[in-house]
């Protein structure tokens, strides 16, 4: 196990963490959360040997064999497969062996030395290396064609993705990864999330990605006034276990009542207006929870809003058989679609397909090739894309580039402003060239809401940003009353401000019939369809894409065998109304559901407190933790299937009832 007593540590003479004493059992899948600067990467360097401690101890066990990403890649003419195949150090020092010891083939003892290495190689599956190292690869995005290419000619993002894939083909025992998800898109991070799912080793993970930390992590570590404490459970168990605390303090009650008025107020403008059962089941759940996601960040630094658009334009915004590409090269042969000020739309498709050039047209960056795009009289975007950083002056301060943009306010209420993003003291004085990524960002976004648009075109907005600062983000979207479009791979933040999904792929923009899971099988199929037909990007049949008629929003829940309510409500009854006896069944189905989930529910709220007794992680046996562990992650798999099928079921008596 991994060993902290009384340990403090520090960083260019600022002490970070004082007084930490735990352990870090064998296997455990560890979320490592705090602030940007409360030493979360400073910790990871002390596990790595970079740092010492200035007082107290850290043990790990000297036989783990240990991997991280390399922060830096030098460009290396080594083709980009061998590259990520020295991750694995003893494969590598095998076939050096075997090649020396081929080199004396007549020498009786390396005949004895070359029959030991290959019986190793058998060991450790090194046959295989190659073919586990391209699966790696085609994960995170790389192709075939990717293989033999010089690291030198991959850009500086997917060098990145070539450290990451080096150190997960490392056998390693303990693996620490910090920010994996930066430069990943969301089909690279549902596969990095599924393969370090399946992970055998201890992983320490530093992510801002809250969906990414639900999913991974068995416990979360966290950073928090200089000290340090563990939680059992994911990134939303600590939650609420950190909300039950802060919300005994008094002085911060008030704000966090106001919090959820807002919360709710957003909930039943979300219930009046849902249309798609898995897509409302999957909100519903999730803004049920936002409570107390509000109530552990009641003590956040950031505080802001999107100020009321002066005035709208339905429609936002018309796009007309519209050929879009760059020169010679058509990405989009015929888009055709309105937005409305109603429009909350998320953006899915792979790595290429064009998510980037849509937006681009969208913010009129980008003309069409033919067809047009044509603006309401009253349109005012705001675009956020990463290339807004470099529009800002390295020079000058926040409050300059707040003056410049509203000269005549006063000095103060644009401080005031700016304090809500923290920026705040010396800081609304400071060059920006000093600013991290997420603090450039931070300033971006500042200055574009600001503006006051009315239509937001966010293109992956929480690049670099924290969960704090990603969580008053949601909140904002959730309120302000713009129309939008983002393309984003952070989960949590989709599914809290999108209604609709669209998915961008072979060279069309359709709606989406699911939800962010029902994508993530999407892509599996996809996968597989390309790995057994050996071409390029399939559809699969089970999910339903058709043509956008963008005049009013598509409501197409799914059912059983892929029939939706209004197909079933049609065959039902040839007047469109369930008939007596074929409403009973579902009605009585739909009771046995409520209980079941209510029973359920129940059940996995012991669970979860039975999973914090410490008592679990002290004794060597895991065996307990392991079943109780995978009976909480069936429980949940119940819940979420049977909240899926009576949401079906209400929507299709709801439908009959209006016909």
């Amino acid at each position: 196990m991994i060993l902290l007593r009384d340990l403090g540590f520090s960083r260019n003479g600022d002490a970070l963490v004082t007084g930490a004493s735990l352990q870090l059992h064998p296997g455990w899948k560890i979320g490592l959360t705090g602030a940007n600067g409360c030493g979360k990467s400073s910790f990871l360097g002390l596990l790595r040997g970079e740092l010492h401690a200035d007082r107290g101890d850290l043990e790990r066990p000297p036989n783990w064999v240990l991997a991280h990403v390399a922060q830096d890649t030098p460009a290396l003419p080594d083709a980009a497969l061998d590259f990520v195949l020295d991750g694995d150090i003893e494969l590598r020092q095998i076939e050096r062996d075997l090649a020396a010891a081929e080199d004396h083939h007549d020498d009786h003892h390396a005949g004895e030395q070359i029959g030991l290495l290959h019986s190793r190689l058998s060991e450790i599956d090194g046959y295989a290396a190659p073919a586990r190292a391209a699966a790696l690869m085609h994960g995170l995005g790389f192709s075939n064609e990717d293989f033999q290419r010089p690291v030198a000619e991959f850009s500086g993002g997917w060098r990145v993705r070539l450290n990451l894939a080096r150190a997960l083909m490392c056998r390693s025992d303990l693996l620490l990864l910090d920010e994996p998800t930066n430069h990943l898109d969301l089909d690279a991070i549902i596969w990095l999330e599924s393969w370090l799912t399946s992970y055998t080793g201890t992983l320490i993970l530093i992510s801002h990605d809250r969906d990414f930390l639900d999913d991974v992590c068995s416990h979360i570590l966290a950073i928090e006034a200089g000290k340090m404490q563990l939680f059992t459970g994911n990134y939303s168990a600590c939650e609420r276990t950190r909300a039950e605390r802060l919300a005994n303090d008094l002085a911060l009650a008030a704000k966090q009542k106001r919090e959820a008025a807002h919360l709710q107020s957003y909930i039943d403008r979300f219930r009046a207006k849902a249309s798609k059962a898995r897509q409302a089941q999957s909100r519903i759940k999730m803004l049920e929870k936002m409570g107390d996601i509000v109530a552990a960040h009641i003590d956040t630094p950031f505080s802001f809003s999107f100020p009321e658009p002066t005035g709208f334009s339905d429609p936002l915004l018309v796009v007309d058989d519209a050929k879009v590409g760059y020169g010679d090269t058509v990405v989009f042969d015929t888009l055709k679609f309105t937005l409305r000020p109603d429009s909350r739309i998320g953006l899915l498709g792979r790595n290429g397909a064009g998510k980037s050039t849509l937006m681009k047209l969208l913010s009129g960056a980008l003309q069409p090739l033919a067809g047009s795009r044509e603006e309401g009289r009253n349109l005012k975007l705001g675009y956020f894309a990463q290339h807004q950083l470099e529009q800002l002056r390295p020079a000058e301060s926040p409050l300059w580039h707040m003056i410049k943009l509203e000269p005549r306010t006063r000095e103060q209420d644009l401080r005031n402003y700016l304090g809500g993003f923290d920026f705040r003291g010396s800081m609304v004085d400071a060059p920006c060239g000093r600013f991290s990524g997420g603090e450039k960002t931070r300033l971006a976004l500042a200055l574009m809401i600001r503006t006051a648009p009315n239509l937001l075109l966010l293109d992956e907005p929480t690049n670099h940003l924290d969960l704090e600062m990603r969580e008053a983000l949601t909140i904002a979207l959730q309120e302000t009353e713009a129309g939008m479009v983002l393309v984003s791979h952070d989960r949590h933040l989709l599914r809290a401000t999108c209604d609709e999904l669209w998915l961008v792929a072979d060279g069309k923009v359709t709606p989406f019939d699911g939800d962010l899971d029902d994508y993530a099988e999407w892509l599996n199929q996809s996968r597989a369809a390309e790995k057994s037909a050996g071409r390029g990007k399939t559809q699969p049949q089970q999910i339903a894409v058709v043509e956008v008629d963008r005049k009013k929003p598509v409501a197409a829940e799914k059912f059983p065998k892929g029939r939706t309510a209004q197909a079933l409500t049609r065959s039902a009854c040839p007047d469109s109304r369930l008939a007596r006896g074929q409403r009973r069944p579902l009605l009585k189905e739909s009771e046995k559901l409520e209980q079941q989930i209510g029973g359920w529910q129940n059940e996995l709220k012991l669970l979860e407190a039975r999973l914090t007794e410490p008592t679990l992680y002290a004794g060597p046996n895991t065996q307990l933790l392991d079943e109780l562990t995978k009976h909480q992650s069936t429980l949940t798999r119940n819940i979420e299937a049977a909240e899926s099928r009576w949401l079906e079921i209400n929507e299709l008596l709801d439908a009959s009832e209006e016909r």
